[in-house]
């Protein structure tokens, strides 16, 4: 069995891990939400400046804590794409320095594959292949995990990711950042029905609306006005508990419809999902109900998982490497990379 040290740095999270093939040694994340939050969302160079600070104490931390020596680490990883391009860096050179004075092999890993990698660590049954849905701040997406290191996105959104319109809503809201955890708390206090927000569809050119693919721009306009609205009657208190859980009925509702006609069209039986917003209590329920209605398996990494973290990182490095493959020292980060490319990060 393989055993990596992976280091993800693709936004504001530093986190080194140790992973022996699915098995957790360490998974150590130094997060910088507080930092961020003065901002009310992330500021690209305050990031990269953060992962500085905090790398080196994480890898000792992580090593420490697997109780290990480089002598015992077959590999080293670091997401290179797609992310923030300050951060990867950090990252990335961290790792490829540290690749060189122990004489490891180093490989670059694609973050969405990581977050896929993530429902492996879990212990289940999964293998490919399956539909996984990537919810994060960054991206929605359906994907069709046809075998380990073989992908085809079915699904997409528009403009913003689902994560994203969480965070914006949030602010239009004054709950403050990140929006994701505060809104699926406070929706539970709220009544998801109480305002009939619109689900943003993609229209065709032939007529129709396209099935999988997704847009949250028009409904977070449509939080805004319902808030401007609320505002300009003076004498009214703006229902906040209700526009949180009417807004994340919505968004949920919408995802898990496409997500479940996407499994069924294409005649897949087993759904999961990754990323931030995986770890949204509604969009948990409805899959988990619309799976079981429907005669599909559903799978969902535990909460610390679905964020960002370096221990996804790590198992779909180990499995990169025990099939033989390395990445190139030259190989450089990148902002963007479909997860169909993901096989052009080795040689």
């Amino acid at each position: 069995m393989v055993t990596i040290l992976a280091i993800e740095t693709s936004c504001d999270d530093t986190s080194v891990a140790i992973v022996n093939d699915k098995k957790i040694c360490s998974n150590v994340v130094a997060s910088q939400n507080e930092l961020h939050s003065h901002y009310g969302g992330i500021v690209p160079e305050v990031a990269s400046r953060e992962h500085l600070l905090h790398i080196n104490y994480c890898i000792e931390k992580s090593l420490q804590i697997a109780k290990l020596n480089w002598n015992e680490i077959d590999g080293i990883a670091a997401t290179v794409a797609p992310g923030l391009v300050g951060a990867l860096i950090i990252g990335e050179t961290a790792a490829k320095t540290l690749s060189m004075i122990h004489d490891k092999p180093f490989l670059g890993i694609h973050h969405l594959e990581g977050h896929i990698y993530a429902n492996y660590l879990c212990k289940t049954d999964l293998e490919p292949p399956f539909l996984c849905l990537l919810v994060s701040g960054g991206h929605t997406s359906l994907i069709h995990v046809k075998d380990y290191e073989f992908y085809e996105e079915l699904g997409k959104t528009r403009d913003d990711a689902a994560g994203e319109a969480f965070d914006k809503v949030a602010r239009l809201l004054d709950l403050g950042y990140p929006g994701g955890p505060i809104i699926d708390k406070l929706a539970t206090t709220g009544n998801p029905k109480k305002f009939n927000l619109p689900e943003g569809r993609i229209s065709l050119p032939q007529g129709g609306y396209h099935p999988y693919d997704s847009s949250f721009s028009g409904l977070k306009t449509a939080v805004l006005r319902l808030v401007e609205k609320f505002k300009k009657e003076q004498n009214s208190l703006l229902p906040v508990a209700d526009i949180a859980a009417s807004f994340q009925e919505t968004i949920v509702r919408s995802l898990t419809k496409k997500t479940i006609k996407c499994a069924i069209d294409h005649n897949i039986d087993r759904i999961a999902i990754g990323g931030g917003v995986a770890a949204n209590s509604g969009l948990r329920n409805h899959l988990t109900k619309a799976a079981k209605k429907h005669n599909l398996k559903f799978y969902c990494p535990p909460f610390d998982l679905c964020t960002d973290n370096a221990a996804m990182i790590a198992c779909a490095a180990a499995n990169h490497l025990a099939k033989g493959r390395r990445s190139s020292w030259s190989l450089q980060v990148q902002s963007r990379l479909k997860i169909s490319e993901t096989m052009k990060l080795y040689q």
